[in-house]
């Protein structure tokens, strides 16, 4: 993997992140690292997701639909953890 490609990976993984974060309401308690880190397994975790949806969701560069997937995915990751913390609120 070439260093642009980290960069990408990188960018996509905060934006992703971030926006997770704010929706999933812990922005507050997660800084750039953690958004970033939540970006990038969200990037998985909404690729692999929206592949068994039939739907198709390869993070292929910094687009849109990169963004969008990672998205999705880190929104799911969030909740899982939310769940198994055991931190859900009604």
């Amino acid at each position: 993997m070439d260093p642009i490609n980290i960069v990408v990976w990188l960018i996509v993984g905060a934006i992703a992140g971030w926006l997770a974060s704010i929706v999933m309401g812990t922005n507050r308690s997660q800084g750039l690292l953690a958004d970033i880190v939540v970006g990038i397994i969200g990037g998985f975790l909404g690729g692999w997701l929206l592949d068994v949806l039939g739907v198709g969701g390869a993070v292929t560069g910094l687009n849109i639909g990169s963004i969008l997937t990672a998205f999705i995915g880190a929104v799911v990751l969030l909740a899982l953890l939310r769940l198994i913390r055991g931190t859900a609120r009604v």
